[in-house]
């Protein structure tokens, strides 16, 4: 993310920032920079899936250290690619990484990725601790830039990107965030977060007379995820960057410390900008002059208020708007009720799909839920876009084609897939995409259940924010391949009844008398949680888990665009991935664990209902 290089080069040098008591102020947060840092916690385990509730528990500790020092935050994240998909090429290649890594965990190498629902449950967890946030239509950076600079308080992100723009009340790098090391101070002022704060104006200052206008010219110049260097080679093969004061480590930073200096001589960007084409041929120059420009735009002020969303829940977006967006589409996306992938497809009718630390060997675990896409695609697609797309479309029969981007044994590669044909209900004219909350919720209810294979009456005896999970274990017995064995659909549903247990125990219903027997179950469990290990890692264990996630995540994704006709299940009590491989191990070798919860007879009870459910 961000500038290339730019990290290292400002860390080596500690005078471009200040030491910073963060209390008492608004601090507007890069959500995605949040999550990701919180998700890779030095004891995380990243082969088994992901520990939902271990990070939600993090989450939960961030905000309430925040929340103690008088810090009120505004977290934005991120949407979907744009309407443009400029960062097509770097989001492959981000891509590829992924699969590297992921591979390297399947072999039992050290590494770091991040597990298949994270943000899911992020944001799940901002809604359960009252965090204001937004989720943008496209990269948040100009909007999260904007509305610190309009409430002149700092950023928290982890994104050199806003070493760029100039902000009144600083960057924040998340690096240097000391959230869990707060500091007493004497009263009134109370506690605080140590914190190094960069100044974009103190960095300028450093080289000369550079002004702070240069800065997006230097970004693109160097690089950043939208722009390469490539095309500026000619430039730099041919240009004398002055050295200026202090050489980086190994000199591995000259070019990006040379062109500071160079640029310094300049008053403002249209003459730096004429001065780097007469290096260039001359009919390169028009090309390059427009693409530096367009470039530098991602650092302009953003058209979109966020205050204004913050204030009373309205987010107006110009981009959003010229890609025909519907209104409530855009308005749930903004809310976090809607997920990037769904914005993806709609505009760019494309998608990746996140891989997970699974069997290589064997088709992409995403490949089980490709049913469950197509209607989602179906749903977007069949008469969101003009008319005349509409008409040409019906004449021929044609279904819509999306393209994704997935796992195919160790590399990255799109694939073409038609969207489904819908229901009647759903092809009716008087209900295209902008009025699909104008079905009728048991059409809409109906349409989930029929796609993951369940009917409604089969779920009755099941408690409600477990009906979708169900019903998605439902679809994952009958499309999975190879077929899921009996003890790993016995672990995933144990590990289910543990997560319940942990929710009346944690968060009683003060309606309900709490029963001895729960706690005296739960205390049990965690014994036996403390017990020893086995660090057996099993591959096909994890890609069959890894499948199921897969479906839950496409699952949700459906149940969301439908306007949720089921519950939406709790992700940080629901999928434990340490906890439903070891389960999967005891099974196969101590079948009297599936008695785990039988002090319990209400969780005994459960387990056999979810067991039988699924099972017919």
């Amino acid at each position: 993310m961000g500038v290339q290089g730019l990290t290292g080069f400002v860390e080596e040098r500690g005078v471009f920032f200040t030491e910073l008591r963060v209390r008492d102020t608004k601090l507007v947060i890069d959500g995605s920079s949040l999550y990701h840092r919180l998700c890779f916690a030095p004891d995380a385990d990243f082969r088994r899936g992901g520990d939902y509730g271990a990070f939600a528990a993090a989450v939960r500790d961030f905000f309430g250290v925040l929340r103690a020092c008088g810090v009120a935050p505004f977290v934005v994240l991120d949407g979907g690619r744009g309407a443009e998909d400029r960062k097509l090429p770097t989001l492959r290649g981000r891509a590829a990484e992924q699969l590297r890594a992921a591979y390297g965990l399947s072999r039992g190498a050290g590494g770091c990725l991040v597990p298949l629902l994270t943000r899911e449950a992020f944001v799940q967890a901002l809604g359960r601790l009252g965090v204001p946030f937004v989720q943008c239509f496209a990269e948040a950076d100009r909007e999260i830039a904007g509305l610190a600079n309009r409430w002149g308080c700092p950023v928290l992100s982890l994104d050199s990107d806003f070493c760029v723009f100039d902000l009144a009340g600083g960057y924040c790098p998340l690096s240097h965030f000391q959230w869990q090391s707060v500091r007493a101070a004497a009263a009134p002022q109370g506690c605080y977060v140590p914190a190094r704060c960069f100044s974009a104006e103190r960095f300028c200052r450093h080289f000369g007379h550079l002004s702070t206008g240069l800065l997006p010219l230097f970004a693109v110049m160097n690089g950043n995820d939208y722009i390469g260097l490539e095309a500026l080679e000619a430039f730099f093969s041919k240009v004398r960057l002055p050295r200026g004061c202090a050489a980086g480590k190994g000199g591995k930073h000259l070019r990006l410390q040379g062109l500071l200096n160079w640029l310094a001589q300049f008053a403002e960007p249209a003459e730096a900008v004429d001065n780097v084409l007469k290096y260039l041929k001359k009919h390169q120059r028009e090309e390059i002059r427009e693409l530096l420009c367009t470039s530098m735009e991602d650092y302009a002020p953003s058209d979109v208020n966020l205050e204004d969303f913050f204030q009373n829940g309205s987010y107006e977006c110009e981009a959003a708007r010229k890609a025909d967006v519907p209104q409530w589409v855009l308005d749930a996306l903004a809310k976090g009720k809607l997920a990037p992938f769904i914005i993806n497809a709609l505009i760019l009718r494309s998608t990746f799909l996140r891989v997970q630390v699974e069997n290589m060997q064997r088709p992409s675990a995403h490949s089980t839920a490709l049913p469950i896409r197509q209607v989602i695609y179906g749903l977007l697609l069949r008469l969101s876009h003009s008319t005349e797309d509409a008409s040409s479309s019906k004449q021929t029969n044609e279904l819509p084609i999306v393209c994704e981007f997935d796992r195919c044994q160790k590399t990255v590669k799109k694939t073409f897939v038609q969207a489904a044909s819908l229901p009647p209900d759903f092809c009716d004219d008087r209900f295209p995409l902008d009025k699909l909350m104008e079905v009728p919720v048991s059409c809409r209810q109906m349409l989930l259940l029929e796609t993951l294979g369940v009917k409604m009456s089969f779920l009755e005896p099941i408690p409600s924010h477990l009906q979708l999970s169900v019903a998605v274990t439902c679809y994952w017995i009958r499309c999975s391949e190879p077929k899921v064995k009996l003890n790993q659909l016995k672990a995933l549903l144990l590990m289910v009844v543990s997560g319940e247990l942990q929710r009346i125990t944690d968060d009683p219903d003060p309606t309900v008398l709490p029963a001895e027997d729960d706690s005296v179950a739960y205390n049990e469990f965690l014994k036996w949680k403390e017990k020893k290990l086995q660090n057996d890692f099993d591959l096909d264990a994890a890609h069959s888990f890894c499948q199921w996630q897969c479906c839950l995540q496409m699952g949700l994704y459906l149940n969301q665009l439908l306007g949720t006709p089921l519950s939406e299940p709790d992700l940080s009590r629901l999928y434990t991935g340490t906890l439903v491989h070891r389960l999967y191990q005891e099974l196969k070798s101590a079948p009297s664990v599936e008695n785990l919860f039988i002090l319990s007879p209400k969780m005994a009870r459960l387990y056999l209902v979810l067991l039988n459910t699924v099972e017919s």
